[in-house]
């Protein structure tokens, strides 16, 4: 399935790259536009947390940093502040969450880190790397 949906995108990307160097009077000498969009891991969560709470920021963004260095930001956001507020209507985010953004898209993990923080932190680990490794 994973060969399949290359050989789409690769079709795709060869049709537009295509299409666009058919044009009369383009410059050739024009830089290529990449679509790849910035990924970024986001925990929303409230001033008053528990163990289990406090565990999965913990153990995400240690993940993320782990597996992905700085190509991946990890960010923290307190839903009881400003910032916070705006950063989740900005995702559409209505309480405590673990996402992980690129572009228009939204992966909402906060049942495995809920599930797997304080338990099986390694499989939460697998379970941020299984989602970000495609959008990269």
């Amino acid at each position: 399935m994973r060969t399949v949906n290359l050989f789409i995108v690769l079709g795709l990307l060869l049709g537009l790259n295509t299409s666009c160097s058919a044009q009369p009077g383009k410059d050739k000498s024009s830089p290529v536009v990449t679509v790849d969009q910035e990924v970024e891991v986001y925990y929303f969560h409230y001033t008053r947390r528990c163990a289990t709470c406090q565990a999965v920021e913990t153990v995400s963004g240690e993940a993320v940093a782990e597996l992905f260095g700085e190509r991946v930001p990890f960010k923290g956001y307190n839903l009881d502040e400003s910032d916070g507020k705006k950063k989740a209507e900005e995702l559409g985010v209505n309480g405590q969450a673990l996402l992980i953004s690129s572009g228009d898209k939204k992966i909402n993990i906060t049942n495995e880190g809920f599930l797997y923080a304080r338990s099986n932190p390694d499989k939460l680990k697998q379970v941020i790397s299984d989602n970000i490794t495609p959008l990269l």
